[in-house]
């Protein structure tokens, strides 16, 4: 997946999009069908208005009457049933849509963010089936399963008349010139207010996450004016859309409102003249009506016509760059080995290469620090490890096999990761440290909290493993958080385990159990890689890297790399390297 491929999609194989609608197809023709039969029942109150002013009022029959009123009765109640029964059907369509796209359009979603996508972005994406769910209840599709029945109407007038007949016909070209006119005045429009809500999304998310520091240092204000500014853009490109479909829509009315009037009166013309009956006119006049009335709910409806349309278009899109199911083997529990082949990341945003050419290997038992100064790719080269990032060039084999070769809830099984910004759920301790396993077993969750030393912690908590936690972790403080996030990196004794600045918010206590997991790790065979500022996470480990301008400058035994460098006898070089070591 890249942004590119999420954009423009894969013409290289059958849309994913097509695979999962391939059963609404038959369904959407049979509503199209059921469509027909409705049309032609829609005739019903021009064919009694024709009898009535041309058989039962010249006979004076009131048993005709009573029957034609009778059977128009029964095709009206016939009619409404399969209107009712149409309009489910699509509701129907709808949730059953969301229940088969919302899974993989979500699974798209959590990737994007991979890729350089803003959180905003994906969750429009996201949206998109909402979009299209509520699309297939509304009036839209009404309109244009109706659409394509408009000759049945205007035939039935052309055979009153042939004028009545051309007249409707002229008029439903005018209506459709002003569909196509809708159309092209608001898809560019359209397009751009889309854009704009997506970026006032993405700032007001931004403003949220950043709640404290707005409002400590002062500059909540100045936010609001940020916002308000791309809000007032926003706002000029949906009420300018929306001014040019509401403008149109009326125009339509008004156009159609005439054209009954101008049947009506072309109609009494013809009657005067002795070509047309009485009746003919009412029925004339209420099919012109009806022929014209899916143009005008099209013309209504065309502001969630269009952005069905472009949700369908994206979710097309963006379902293509899932990758092919293919059949994974499952492969063993990797027990011996990370190596690194010629690793190459480049930022997913802007494509900027961050690190190049990274090679190194790590054998079970083993802990590698990777140090160096800030901004030189340490984190970066750990979200490739993590298979968070992906590689612009290289390998990351475990046991020798390349991570892709391994299905993402196989390879989470035996990984362990514990980023900067800890990224514990909303929910339980409990389900954090068991990474919200369907059934986990206590023990195993005990057993990984009592490793990252927190077990005391937790317990002494009022409702213990039970503690809700809240959004972004609110309820704990940032150590409280790390430790826990620590568990979870732990949960079910990974052989590799990632920790990213691990004690960055951690007291001395912290400090000495995050020192005893990485024994541990190291103890039952596994492997550990830790991004280290501070020296007093290095106390584990007995490997070290240090990384400088996106390169692996320095790698090799803890004691050969930094005993050196803090030996009072050597030049000054070896004391800037000091520093390095240190992660300063």
């Amino acid at each position: 997946m890249s942004r590119k491929s999420v954009r423009g999609g894969n013409s290289n194989r059958k849309s994913y999009m097509s695979t999962l609608l391939a059963g609404f197809r038959g369904m959407l023709v049979f509503v199209f069908g059921l469509s027909g039969v409705v049309n032609v029942l829609a005739l019903t109150g021009a064919f009694y208005m024709l009898q009535i002013y041309d058989r039962a009022l010249t006979s004076g029959s009131v048993p005709t009457l009573i029957a034609l009123s009778v059977l128009a009765i029964g095709l009206y109640l016939f009619q409404g049933v399969l209107d009712v029964i149409r309009s489910q059907i699509l509701v129907r369509l709808g949730a059953k849509l969301d229940h088969q796209l919302s899974p993989v359009a979500y699974k798209v979603t959590i990737d994007m963010p991979r890729y350089g996508f803003s959180s905003a972005e994906a969750i429009e994406r996201s949206r998109d089936v909402d979009t299209l769910r509520g699309f297939m209840g509304s009036q839209g599709p009404l309109a244009l399963f109706d659409l394509p029945w408009m000759p049945l109407y205007i035939s039935f007038i052309y055979l009153l008349h042939p004028w009545l007949g051309t007249l409707t016909l002229l008029g439903a070209m005018i209506m459709a010139v002003l569909t196509v006119a809708t159309e092209l005045s608001t898809k560019k429009r359209g397009a751009k207010a889309q854009q704009a809500s997506i970026s006032r999304a993405a700032l007001a998310d931004s403003h949220t996450r950043n709640a404290d520091v707005l409002k400590a240092m002062g500059f909540a204000d100045r936010a609001v004016r940020r916002f308000e500014e791309i809000n007032t853009k926003h706002l000029a490109l949906q009420t300018s859309t929306t001014d040019i479909g509401g403008t149109l829509s009326g125009v339509a009315k008004v156009l159609r409102m005439i054209l009954q009037s101008a049947i009506l009166g072309l109609g009494a013309y013809l009657t005067i003249q002795g070509q047309l009956s009485p009746g003919a006119i009412i029925a004339a006049s209420i099919i012109a009506a009806r022929a014209l009335a899916p143009v005008d709910m099209a013309i209504a409806q065309w502001k969630n016509i269009v952005s069905a349309r472009r949700s369908y278009s994206r979710l097309k899109e963006t379902l293509s760059a899932l990758p092919q199911e293919d059949i994974h083997v499952k492969l063993p529990r990797p027990e011996q080995s990370i190596k690194l082949e010629n690793v190459a990341v480049a930022a997913p945003s802007t494509g900027t290469v961050i690190l190049s050419d990274i090679s190194f290997e790590l054998s079970a038992g083993q802990a590698l620090g990777l140090i160096g100064p800030s901004g030189g790719g340490k984190s970066t080269l750990a979200k490739a490890i993590s298979n968070v990032w992906p590689l612009a060039r290289g390998n990351v084999r475990l046991d020798g096999a390349d991570l892709n070769q391994w299905r993402d809830d196989d390879r989470g099984a035996y990984f362990g990761y514990l980023p900067q910004n800890v990224g514990l759920l909303d929910g339980t301790i409990a389900e954090n440290i068991c990474r919200f396993e369907p059934e986990p077993e206590a023990a195993h969750i005990i057993e990984a909290a009592k490793a990252a030393g927190v077990h005391e912690l937790i317990v002494r908590l009022t409702e213990g493993y039970q503690t809700l936690i809240g959004p972004d972790g609110t309820s704990l403080s940032a150590g409280q958080s790390q430790r826990i996030a620590l568990a979870r990196a732990l949960y079910r004794d990974p052989f590799l385990v990632v920790l990213d600045e691990p004690n960055s918010n951690l007291d001395a206590e912290g400090e000495v159990a995050l020192t005893s997991a990485i024994e541990g790790v190291r103890q039952r065979g596994g492997i550990a890689v830790v991004i280290a500022h501070r020296p007093s996470a290095l106390k584990a480990i007995d490997m070290i890297g240090i990384i400088q301008n996106g390169r692996l400058v320095q790698f090799g035994p803890k004691s050969e790399i930094i005993q050196p460098t803090i030996n009072p006898a050597v030049n000054d070089q070896s004391s800037s390297n000091s520093h390095v070591a240190a992660g300063e």
